[in-house]
């Protein structure tokens, strides 16, 4: 059973940066970038339940981190960059090194979250950080496959609808 709620626990971690990835994806970023960024993806969810796991609950005491506010800024930023690229020709996006760290950051503050509170789950640290790892990563590489997939099928299609579907995912979230 701790196994299992150790892997969900990993797919829940995966899906933002499944999402955030699809959007992305969508701009249509190269495939270099998308495996570095995948790989960035995975490592951050590593390492942060570690630290977290180090920071443990005087940092949660202390001060409350909401991963809400973080996530809505996020798709607030990629709505803006997708806005301002929309009348762009279609071609493909190089991520920089900073933007593929970010990223990764942002979509593992998360992972942080949950190694404070790890050991209340399982003793097996270091494996449920390898499962975190191995499935974010290929979450993260599946969304911008599916986003980069999208846009060369649908073409300016895939702009409206990345730019729809991060204000809905906006607008969830700010009612949620």
């Amino acid at each position: 059973m701790e196994q299992l709620t150790i892997i969900l626990i990993a797919i829940s971690l995966s899906l933002d940066a499944f999402t955030l990835s699809v959007a992305y994806g969508l701009l249509n970023i190269k495939k270099q970038k998308i495996i570095t960024t995948s790989i960035i993806v995975g490592i951050f969810h590593f390492i942060m339940p570690l630290i977290g796991l180090l920071i443990g609950n005087i940092l949660i005491k202390s001060y409350t981190i909401d991963s809400k506010f973080i996530l809505i800024l996020t798709l607030i930023i990629i709505l803006i960059e997708m806005i301002k690229s929309f009348n762009e020709e279609i071609s493909e996006k190089n991520m920089s090194f900073f933007e593929s760290i970010t990223f990764a950051f942002l979509v593992s503050i998360d992972s942080l979250l949950i190694g404070a509170g790890i050991t209340y789950i399982t003793s097996k640290i270091i494996l449920s950080s390898l499962y975190f790892s191995i499935f974010s990563f290929t979450f993260t590489l599946l969304g911008f496959l599916l986003g980069k997939y999208i846009t060369k099928k649908s073409k300016q299609n895939a702009k409206i609808i990345s730019i729809i579907i991060i204000f809905t995912l906006i607008i969830y979230f700010l009612c949620k």
